[in-house]
């Protein structure tokens, strides 16, 4: 079993800045891809970033604001969130994927307001 502990979060001003971080503990050899989803109220959940084996996936709605990044000694995966909008207002969640299970940390909120 993987245990996904996420932190990071909170309240910010539109075109302000968030990081978010997740670590990994537990079963975690063998995590390949890491990636953070994310859950606007009415909303399905969404894939804002993913990262494997170095490369990088990004929503297009993020791509050039958002950077996802990962520390393998760690065991971390971080998402670093600039010129914020009030539509990245969402509960943010942590994903990982091993051996074709994934697990998911347990969410943290996001709101961009003034």
């Amino acid at each position: 079993q993987v245990q996904l502990v996420q932190a990071g979060g909170g309240l910010v001003q539109p075109g302000g800045s968030l990081r978010l971080s997740c670590v990994a503990r537990g079963s975690i050899f063998g995590i390949n891809a890491m990636g953070w989803y994310r859950q606007a109220p009415g909303a399905e959940r969404e894939l804002v970033a993913i990262i494997n084996s170095g490369t990088t996936t990004y929503a297009e709605s993020v791509k050039g604001r958002f950077t996802i990044s990962r520390d393998n000694a760690k065991n971390t995966v971080y998402l670093q969130m600039n010129s914020l909008k009030p539509e990245d207002t969402a509960v943010y969640y942590c994903n990982v994927q091993r051996y074709g299970v994934g697990y998911w940390g347990q969410g943290t909120q996001v709101t961009v307001s003034s």
